[in-house]
């Protein structure tokens, strides 16, 4: 009898030993397993990944309109042949950590990290009732995939491999740019709203490829995982100095723009067939844009003393042809001071010459403000 309690209390104690080793093993992996479905920490995921502070450091308010004194809606259409944009093509395959930007969004739809919306003809809404499966997505343009481990009717997943993911086939990019001049902070700033990937395939027969808007993504959605991916674009320094997100921060790429937001929510082919007109078209509202800034602040003194002398300095035809003996009272009243058409006094210019006015009109200045 006493040699069965022995036994008992042998095996009890080698069973606490147990759970202790166990929980230690647990606790030391730092392994927490979801009942979700979705990985908990410290378990394997696949592409970049993204805590809760990292997403809230990269949104932004966005101004109320109410805030704003003026806005434009630019659509760009960036094509990946040229070699300013070639940063978001290269490198075709992923080699030493760098991977094109549609690698990495098709990551990101395929582990349902991101949302992508519907590709609408003219309209682009950004709903829950518009957000895309991405099965359906996938089943539409032919990318083949399998179902990825832990993948559930309401958190799919997908496996894509590297060969069937179409990057070489993604030329160019749909842009939705938003210009905006904050009253409040007299800054004039752009905001990339969202990306649209575009496939060129050609058919069976060859011939010109045909372009395919395949979904849209908000910009803000990427921004913590394009943060994560340093590109170089510069040949002549290949250190990778920038990441995904200063490229279309900075706005480095060179796009064209195909439309605007307008009542008729038109395309800038419908407004302007003509490819003369249209060319015309895009070069005035692209002139808008970057002049707009410039036209919120006030000269300095020195520069419009600059632009009076470069004006005197070419003299005019009627000027040219006047003979040599002019009279002195003539000349005098030429070297007067000219008044502005709208009244202004002349003001003085600090030259060296403190008893002279000069014939440019006081200023009024301003704080110019960068982006």
């Amino acid at each position: 009898m006493k040699s069965l309690k022995r036994y008992a209390l042998i095996a009890l104690a080698l069973i606490g030993v147990g759970s202790v080793i166990i929980a230690q093993e647990s606790s030391s992996s730092g392994i927490v397993r979801r009942t979700d479905g979705r990985p908990g920490r410290g378990e394997a995921q696949d592409g970049p990944q993204v805590t809760e502070r990292m997403q809230a450091f990269f949104e932004e308010d966005v101004p109320a309109d109410a805030d704003l004194a003026w806005m434009r809606v630019i659509y760009r259409q960036i094509d990946l042949e040229q070699d300013k944009n070639a940063p978001l093509y290269f490198p075709e395959e992923p080699i030493e950590g760098q991977e094109s930007l549609f690698r990495i969004i098709m990551k990101l739809l395929a582990n349902n990290q991101i949302s992508a919306y519907e590709y609408l003809d003219g309209r682009e809404i950004f709903t829950e009732d518009y957000k895309l499966k991405v099965k359906d997505m996938l089943d539409r343009f032919h990318i083949l995939y399998t179902d990825a481990k832990g993948s559930t009717e309401k958190n799919p997943k997908f496996t894509i491999e590297e060969s069937d993911v179409p990057a070489n086939e993604v030329l160019s990019y749909y842009v939705i740019e938003r210009w905006e001049f904050d009253s409040r902070s007299n800054n004039l700033k752009t905001r990339v709203l969202a990306l649209c990937p575009v496939l060129h395939r050609s058919g069976d027969f060859g011939g010109e490829a045909i372009k395919y808007p395949m979904f849209w993504v908000k910009y803000n959605d990427l921004r913590p995982y394009l943060a994560q991916q340093q590109i170089f674009i510069d040949d002549d320094n290949n250190l990778a100095q920038y990441n995904y997100d200063d490229y279309f921060l900075m706005t480095m790429y060179d796009g064209e723009i195909y439309k605007t937001r307008n009542l008729k929510n038109r395309s800038m082919t419908q407004l302007y067939p003509d490819s003369a007109a249209l060319s015309q078209a895009q070069d005035s509202i692209q002139r808008r844009l970057d002049t707009f800034e410039d036209k919120l602040w006030v000269p300095t003194r020195e520069e419009l003393a600059a632009q009076s002398a470069g004006a005197s300095a070419a003299p005019s035809d009627n000027e040219a042809n006047a003979p040599a003996n002019v009279d002195n009272n003539e000349q005098e009243n030429e070297d007067r001071p000219a008044r502005s058409s709208r009244g202004r006094r002349p003001a003085r210019v600090d030259n060296g010459d403190n008893d002279r006015p000069s014939n440019t009109a006081a200023p009024v200045r301003s704080v110019r403000r960068r982006r």
